[in-house]
């Protein structure tokens, strides 16, 4: 028992959240954006606010990094801050979540 309550405290130390700013415009983002974060190896759970576009993402600091996370969101098909997103992955995006498209 004793083993398990360091172990936990010593994983929640490692854990870290990040705010980005993406080029999400609709819920059909929002839906894209955190089911692909919840594939990135050490990411904990993300969060995307269509409204503000920002994605929140919480992550382990041993198994990820911001640079990975932005990444991940570049080749997902979205800008992540200053980042634009990958032109291939973008053009995948259905028409509605394109930049182009605006708020909807």
């Amino acid at each position: 028992m004793f083993f398990a309550t360091i172990s936990a405290q010593a994983q929640n130390g490692n854990e870290k959240t990040v705010q980005i700013k993406t080029s999400a415009v609709c819920g059909m983002c929002k839906k894209t954006l955190e089911k692909a974060m919840a594939y990135e190896k050490g990411v904990k759970a993300s969060t995307l606010d269509v409204d503000s576009k920002m994605l929140s993402v919480t992550y382990d600091s041993k198994k990820t990094n911001e640079g990975k996370i932005r990444k991940a969101v570049n080749e997902t098909g979205y800008d992540a801050d200053d980042k634009p997103a990958t032109p291939r992955a973008y053009n995948k995006l259905d028409d509605c979540c394109r930049k182009e498209a605006g708020a909807h």
